[in-house]
């Protein structure tokens, strides 16, 4: 469930408020994950930042706690985080994780939109000012890190001034990845019954100037790789130009191929391997 209430969003009305599951829980099932011989897991959910506020008892439990606990599973090598909210990304946030052993540094901070006003009209609790400043405090604390996004184009009353300030933020800030969704009409928000709905041509249009931006910004973020060593979690093969690769991630969800050379893939899946990029 969801205690946010965006003004485009069903989830609070459909499933509810958050509801967390224990910690203990949690890390029993990592624990088991580990056994069964994998090495990285995702922390994932609705509304993943809100881990731990339905949590009644003195303890006190929320998503760095959580994090700090499952770092020290053996076995678990990897440790990627799903969508966050911005506000969770404090300089005490950023410090804590980036001491622990198994983090990855990708980060994917829901946006939503690059523009005050419409953020407004969406219900989100922040500005693009201090959006801004989470990015930045995850620069500080990590190295180069993959930080990716979600943004909603064609909201209500967006108007071509509004779309050509969050193509602006967009490429100030310079994601590694964005998912881009021309905003779709849900009965019952508050949204669907705004006025000034955005024509599916013009979202479209904004859609397509948008996407062409993320593929210009995430290639110059992996070509920020080459040439640097990294080790590769392998998971699958694939074949390039008649020849046999495996390939696999870094830590920062950037993708990688790495040659056979007649080793069986078998044998390579789920395991790690060190080598330049190029």
């Amino acid at each position: 469930g969801c205690n946010q209430f965006c003004s485009y969003c069903i989830i609070p009305y459909t499933r509810g408020r958050v509801r967390s599951r224990r910690p203990e829980d949690i890390e029993h099932e990592a624990r088991g994950i580990a056994e069964a011989g994998y090495k990285e897991i995702v922390l994932t959910g609705i509304h993943l930042s809100s881990y731990g506020v339905d949590f009644k008892d003195e303890q006190q439990e929320n998503l760095l706690t959580l994090i700090k606990r499952l770092d020290q599973i053996p076995g678990i090598e990897r440790l990627r985080l799903g969508s966050l909210e911005p506000r969770i990304v404090t300089r005490e946030f950023a410090k804590e994780l980036a001491r622990l052993r198994t983090i990855c540094p990708h980060f994917h901070l829901s946006l939503q939109s690059g523009c005050d006003a419409t953020l407004k009209r969406m219900n989100r609790h922040y500005t693009c000012e201090e959006y801004a400043d989470r990015c930045e405090i995850l620069r500080k604390y990590f190295h180069n890190p993959a930080i990716t996004t979600d943004v909603i184009v064609g909201f209500p009353a967006e108007t071509d001034e509004d779309f050509e300030t969050t193509r602006e933020f967009l490429e100030k800030v310079h994601f590694y990845e964005m998912h881009v969704f021309p905003y779709s009409r849900r009965a019952g928000t508050r949204a669907d019954r705004m006025p000034d709905q955005v024509p599916e041509p013009v979202k479209k249009e904004r859609s397509a100037v948008l996407l062409k931006l993320e593929k210009k910004m995430s290639g110059e973020y992996r070509n920020s790789f080459l040439g640097t060593e990294q080790e590769i979690l392998l998971e699958e093969p694939v074949t390039i130009d008649g020849e046999s690769y495996m390939t696999g991630y870094t830590k920062e969800y950037v993708k990688a191929a790495v040659r056979l050379d007649g080793r069986d893939p078998k044998a390579l899946k789920n395991t790690f391997v060190s080598g330049t990029l190029k």
